[in-house]
């Protein structure tokens, strides 16, 4: 098996300064990072964890999962270290999806955050990647509708990250590819703004032509807003034996010419504002600040039951001295 067309494309979206998004694009390795932080802080951590699967060196074959959960580490602790290092940097953090092509067919995928993979089979698209996120979280435990999710005040929540720790837990799989399977990385920047039936329909429709899918798909998104950083990398898999290349198709973690400047409480979350700022926060801090907001909405002032006690006898003794003035008065 090998690795047939391939390309990758970002845009910062219509309503971003900065383009907070990195990529890979380097058979046998792919890969999308979406970065969170104030200031350039996410643009640092995207490029950050993107390098360090360009400079992986040697040893992309044998355990597949192995291989891209070590990448993926390696990229976390590099994030985390400028965090601590660059006061400028500090509480920033990045998502990333990566998936490693063997020529046995086999599809290594290493996921952390809510970017996003998919895979396009007999015309069926599937995402293979759960997100980690707070309604995603809620979604999976039946306390959110996935209808409900998609418009929820908290859907940016993210429940892991690259940067925020040490080390990181990364969600890894495999997958044994056929002849004529597409996969597809994005940014949520995608995912959010496009439906998964408009995504499959434009991918299907430049099935032949990955370039002019990656732009069709990133035109839709900012045609329909364009709310955020959007990157998509895209690959095939085809019979045959993988040719020796000498350079990358793109160079890992570049941008386009376009841009500009399950659930545990232990778990961080990083929040991103509309101009990509972040603050980490714990999962029990967002529950208790989320149901204490539907507590407000819902809880009706309570008067205690003594109360209405003695409004009950004061109205009787009213209504017996009517009664008593009353009779008084028929007996003169």
């Amino acid at each position: 098996m090998k690795v047939g067309q391939r390309c990758a494309e970002t845009n910062p979206g219509r309503k971003r300064r900065r383009n907070e998004d990195s990529f890979v694009c380097d058979p046998p390795l792919f890969a999308v990072a979406d970065g969170m932080g104030g200031a350039q802080a996410g643009e640092v951590a995207s490029s950050l964890a993107a390098n360090a699967l360009k400079e992986r060196g040697e040893g992309d074959g044998g355990d597949g999962e192995r291989r891209v959960a070590e990448l993926i580490q390696e990229a976390n602790r590099r994030v985390h270290q400028r965090a601590l290092d660059d006061e400028a940097a500090s509480g920033m953090g990045t998502t990333m999806t990566v998936a490693l092509f063997h020529e046995d067919g086999a599809v290594a995928i290493g996921h952390v955050g809510d970017s996003r993979a998919y895979l396009l089979r007999d015309g069926g698209l599937e995402q293979i990647t759960d997100d980690h996120s707070l309604v995603a979280e809620l979604v999976r435990r039946g306390e959110l509708s996935p209808e409900e999710a998609e418009v929820h005040p908290q859907r940016s929540v993210i429940t892991r990250a690259l940067g925020t720790d040490p080390d990181v837990d990364v969600d890894t799989f495999t997958l044994q590819a056929r002849d004529g399977d597409l996969f597809l990385l994005c940014s949520d920047g995608l995912t959010t703004m496009v439906d998964v039936e408009t995504i499959t329909e434009i991918v299907a429709k430049h099935r032949h032509d990955l370039h002019a899918a990656a732009r069709a798909l990133i035109k839709e998104a900012n045609d329909r807003g364009g709310d955020d950083n959007i990157t998509t990398v895209l690959f095939d898999v085809a019979e045959g034996v993988q040719e020796d290349e000498t350079a990358a198709e793109f160079d890992p973690g570049a941008r386009s010419a376009d841009d500009e400047d399950t659930l545990h409480p232990e778990d961080t979350l990083a929040i991103g504002d509309g101009d990509g700022d972040t603050s980490i926060i714990t999962v029990e801090e967002i529950r208790s600040a989320l149901e204490a907001e539907a507590g407000a909405e819902d809880e009706q002032p309570r008067v205690p039951l003594w109360r209405w006690f003695v409004s009950a006898l004061l109205i009787l003794a009213l209504a017996a001295l009517a009664l008593f003035l009353v009779f008084r008065g028929l007996a003169r």
